[in-house]
């Protein structure tokens, strides 16, 4: 009886194609790490680009008209000031009436637990009057106001951050004009 000569691989061989292929695999582990990352900032982005979008069409329905005289969307005295009932002014909407200088509570800020169902975003409402200085986007115009909804969130993601740091809060601004009715 004869024997062949078998030869399998060495420890040596088999010590580098473990190393290809431990490479390999932490190369794919950190992709579908960052993927992860990505597809969830995705997600809370497009979160607030709805919770922006879905104020503005609650502010869109808010009476604003001449005839009779009703101001419920009011104007922000200041870029920090949610908006009031302008003077000489009033607001009657549903049950609710609001005086010269009353605050619009539909319009009111709201913090990181305000908003059913989505913690941790807040969101401000502030309105421009387009007929003083330079106007609204270079419109001047008393019968227009620019309408700015800005959502706040932080995102979850902390790989793209210095030293695992907590990431910065992020906003996304959704504008959009109004004319008097």
């Amino acid at each position: 009886m004869r024997l062949h000569e078998q030869r399998g691989f060495t420890l040596p061989e088999v010590l580098v194609a473990f190393a290809v292929i431990a490479v390999g695999l932490a190369a794919i582990m950190s992709a579908i790490s960052f993927g992860a990352v990505g597809v969830q900032e995705g997600k809370q982005l497009s979160t607030a680009t709805f919770l922006a979008d879905q104020k503005l069409e609650q502010v869109r329905n808010v009476p604003w008209t001449s005839t009779p005289a009703n101001d419920c969307l009011g104007i922000s005295a200041s870029a920090t000031a949610a908006p009031i009932v302008p003077a000489a002014a009033t607001c009657t909407y549903g049950a609710a009436t609001v005086a010269a200088g009353g605050t619009l509570p539909w319009l009111a800020d709201e913090g990181a637990t305000a908003i059913a169902g989505f913690s941790g975003y807040s969101r401000q409402v502030r309105v421009t009057d387009c007929s003083v200085g330079a106007g609204c986007t270079g419109v001047v115009d008393s019968a227009l106001r620019l309408i700015a909804v800005t959502v706040t969130y932080t995102p979850l993601g902390i790989i793209n951050t210095p030293g695992g740091a907590a990431p910065a809060p992020k906003t996304v601004t959704v504008d959009m004009l109004i004319s008097l009715r």
